[in-house]
């Protein structure tokens, strides 16, 4: 193998850089080319590519998002478009692929694979929805960012006996919102996993603030509900002030912490290590601290991953 790409898909997170680095890094130390793929996909259907070098990936792995962009690819679900991004890289010399991304990007991956590319793919993804991997990367950036946003609230929340509502990501996964919540104290979880009663949450809200307790933070997974439209019920239903935090895509974003950054050089030096060993079409994934593959088609036809047991036990006892 004597060239390779690597490529960022579908929603960035904090860590990509990292990852981009030590696979930069480690395949010139071994003499193997690296061309860096812009824009995700979008840049193997038109062609938007260049060489990687030491100095490319200097200085980047403090920074959040990727050096080498991204963007989603509807032409990518088209037959036609996936066999002309096969003669793009067996024109380009290219032989194998790393790709970091989300779900859409791993059933690109896999399509892809099925077309005789070698590939290897990362999970990046801050939902932590993907199976087989205990964490995804961006997962522990995307929490430190949220914690730090609840803290701060907390101060501005007890000076007004105020209650908050703060909406996380996560779609249909709640691990971001019931994992903050246990982080930074807050009263309650809604998620999508766990049904909820908003009358005994605003009883018990009622209760908190008549025993002088000067503020309370609910935390919303964006799949479990709008974060306006439950504040606004709050609100009607105890009569007191209620604020709405949506922190949208600034948990995507940030410096990545220090575990995002070994995990993103700890996948990448895996991933392009299984590429030279002659693997493919298959997930580096975090399992019990240590590294997992797994084919792509198992990954895609897995259940949805689910919050681990002693998480929501956690929240039981500390939340609400």
């Amino acid at each position: 193998m004597k060239k390779i790409a690597i490529l960022t898909s579908g929603g960035d997170c904090s860590g990509m850089n990292a990852t981009i680095r030590a696979v930069v890094r480690t395949a010139l130390a071994t003499g193997i080319e690296v061309i860096g793929v812009q824009k995700g996909f979008a840049g193997l259907v038109n062609n938007w590519m260049q060489p990687l070098t030491t100095r490319s990936v200097s200085g980047i792995v403090q920074r959040g998002g990727t050096m080498l962009q991204s963007a989603r690819c509807l032409e990518m679900h088209d037959i036609g478009t996936r066999a002309k991004v096969v003669e793009t890289l067996k024109r380009a010399g290219i032989e194998g692929l790393v790709l970091l991304g989300g779900d859409g990007s791993l059933r690109g991956a896999h399509a892809l694979q099925a077309l005789g590319v070698r590939i290897i793919a990362i999970p990046a993804s801050i939902d932590n929805d993907i199976p087989y991997t205990d964490m995804s990367l961006g997962v522990d950036t995307a929490l430190n960012n949220i914690r730090y946003a609840v803290d701060a609230l907390k101060d501005t929340a007890s000076s007004h006996d105020r209650a908050f509502v703060v909406e996380t990501m996560g779609r249909d996964c709640g691990y971001l919102a019931v994992v903050s919540a246990i982080a930074c104290g807050a009263e309650f979880a809604l998620i999508p996993e766990t049904p909820f009663d908003l009358d005994k949450i605003c009883s018990a809200l009622r209760k908190r603030f008549n025993e002088g307790r000067d503020n309370s933070i609910i935390m919303v997974a964006e799949g479990a509900g709008k974060a306006e439209q439950i504040a606004a019920e709050i609100k009607d239903r105890i009569g007191f002030e209620t604020r709405v935090m949506v922190l949208g895509h600034y948990q995507r974003g940030g410096s990545p912490t220090t575990f995002d950054r070994l995990l993103g050089a700890r996948f990448g030096v895996a991933a392009f290590e299984r590429l030279i060993e002659g693997c493919s079409g298959e997930m580096v994934g975090l399992s019990c601290g240590g590294l997992q593959f797994t084919p792509l088609h198992d990954v895609l036809k897995a259940e949805r991953k689910e919050i681990d047991a002693v998480v929501l036990k956690l929240a039981r006892m500390l939340v609400n």
